[in-house]
């Protein structure tokens, strides 16, 4: 209904914020991230925003980027998420963050956000895995990248096994899957070879 809001930082808190438009403050909830990432009042912001109506209640839920919001939309396409929630978890992950934790199965790392269970959580990743089709540009921000469609065979078989293994090491399954990622993006080689990639991933958790 409203894609964004662009006016004068008039008054910001902890959740809220409101933007002058043209002589008319607009009220938009904002995660905690993106309250860490706004300009002093007084300045020009651009918010892009999803317009939340309820029988009582006309709300507007605002973001930096559209990458955010369409993370926001997404998320609250799953039952029990609402657009609190939503705002709740992108205030303590950023959107490639959440990414990689859906694609990851790590449910852990999402319950972390204030009102959001384990099982919420499980069912967020489990709901949004098939609809997150990211790729390593997407994923990393660089270019001639591989992405996780194009490793078949040998070459997926391997980057699994690495990221268990990086697992059964102790380490989070998220940032395991950064790490194998990373490698992948910069040696294509160490592709279909599970122990050079295990090597070569472990440099990176450092």
């Amino acid at each position: 209904m409203i894609a964004y809001v662009n006016g004068i930082l008039e008054y910001i808190e902890e959740g809220l914020c409101v933007v002058d438009v043209g002589g008319i403050g607009m009220n938009v909830f904002i995660s905690g991230s993106t309250m860490d990432r706004m300009p002093g009042i007084g300045e020009p912001v651009k918010l892009y925003t999803y317009t939340n109506v309820k029988e009582d209640a006309f709300n507007l839920f605002g973001f930096l980027s559209r990458d955010e919001l369409s993370l926001f939309k997404m998320l609250i396409t799953v039952s029990g998420i609402g657009p609190k929630g939503g705002l709740s978890i992108l205030s303590v992950m950023t959107p490639d963050d959440l990414r990689f934790a859906i694609m990851a199965g790590d449910s852990k790392s999402i319950s972390a956000a204030p009102g959001i269970g384990k099982k919420t959580a499980e069912r967020i990743t489990l709901e949004l895995r098939d609809k997150i089709k990211v790729s390593e540009d997407d994923m990393l921000r660089g270019p001639s990248a591989v992405t996780a469609d194009d490793l078949t065979g040998e070459a997926s078989s391997a980057r699994d096994e690495a990221v268990a293994a990086l697992v059964a090491l102790g380490y989070n399954s998220t940032d395991a899957m950064k790490a194998v990622r990373k490698v992948l993006k910069a040696n294509e080689d160490a592709a279909s070879d599970t122990e050079a990639l295990l090597k070569l991933a472990l440099k990176e958790m450092f």
